[in-house]
């Protein structure tokens, strides 16, 4: 006759299954409670001046990113990390990247430079209108 299982081993063991559910909540692609990575209204982000040529600007608050290849010539992406939906905390030059596990992107292009992120980051419109930037 077997002897059902002491308590600390069964409160271990639930302890151990719930750090296991938080790791993958943590690392989940997102569900509907999570903000949208592209914006569903126009977002003015300032001035055109603020994105220097050649370079890029982030906008943490807005969860996007602008670059500006050439003179006049805006790009903008979600800077929400298409692996884990981390935002961007950084940009050098014309790469974001990603705090949580360390992907990369090309914030010219939205294409993934590093992983463990596969897909790239969405795209979103972008005009500059009378010297501002509007996004979405």
């Amino acid at each position: 006759m077997s002897q059902p299982p002491a308590r600390r081993t069964v409160l271990r063991g639930a302890a151990l299954v719930g750090a296991a559910g938080f790791g993958v909540a943590a690392c989940s692609t997102g569900g509907a409670n999570e903000a949208s990575a592209v914006p569903t209204a126009p977002v003015d982000l300032g001035t055109e001046a603020d994105v220097p040529v050649g370079g890029a600007k982030l906008y943490r608050e807005d969860r996007l990113v602008v670059s500006q290849p050439a003179k006049g010539e805006f790009k903008c992406f979600s800077a929400k990390c298409t692996h884990a939906g981390c935002v961007l905390t950084e940009v050098e030059k014309e790469e974001g990247h990603c705090p949580c596990h360390g992907s990369r992107f090309d914030v010219t292009t939205g294409k993934v430079l590093q992983g463990p992120a596969t897909e790239p980051l969405p795209e979103v419109p972008v005009k500059a209108k009378g010297g501002k930037l509007i996004a979405g």
